[in-house]
């Protein structure tokens, strides 16, 4: 694939027997997977587009062009779904993809340096920054206008309100 691709999801195993495959998607709201076509799979980032979906229960299934036996759908296994990046909408002022924070540098108010997020986690209440330094890992809320102070995307910098101190032990 040429251009900037971003996952939103992966296959997760076959469903039925008419090769049907399971999604778990990244997106939110999870059906909104389905909004950013075509998928790209694959190292050679090869397209795939789905020719129908539904939910059964809690899980997305889809059934793909070209795979109607459940041998076809497992051989999927979890491979992960790309999208390029302009097939996404652009982010409300204040609202940010995770894929454009990891890898940021986090500093507090005082240019103490936390390291750089690895992770982004969603907890119910707000999401979590997963930051890694050079000795420990750093969990801090990402909750803007109480510890987010800034996010500078062009610099790649995160400004928090949190002390240094509860970083852990130095």
């Amino acid at each position: 694939m040429n251009e900037e691709s971003v996952i939103v999801g992966r296959f997760n195993g076959d469903w039925g027997v008419r090769g049907w495959v399971k999604v778990f998607s990244y997106t939110r709201p999870p059906e909104a997977i389905f909004d950013y076509l075509p998928w790209r799979v694959g190292s050679r980032g090869d397209a795939i587009e789905p020719v129908e979906w539904k939910k059964s229960g809690p899980r997305l299934v889809v059934r793909l062009e070209g795979v109607n036996t459940p041998e076809k759908a497992a051989a999927l296994g979890r491979t992960v779904i790309r999208v390029a990046r302009s097939s996404l909408p652009a982010p409300e002022p204040g609202e940010y993809y995770w894929h454009d924070l990891v890898g940021l540098e986090v500093v507090n108010r005082q240019n103490h340096r936390f390291g750089q997020i690895s992770k982004m986690h969603e907890t119910g209440a707000h999401d979590v920054m997963e930051i890694e330094g050079a000795d420990d890992v750093v969990l801090i809320p990402f909750v803007t206008g109480r510890f987010v102070v800034d996010v500078d995307l062009e610099a790649r910098r995160v400004t928090v309100d949190w002390p240094s101190e509860w970083a852990g032990p130095d």
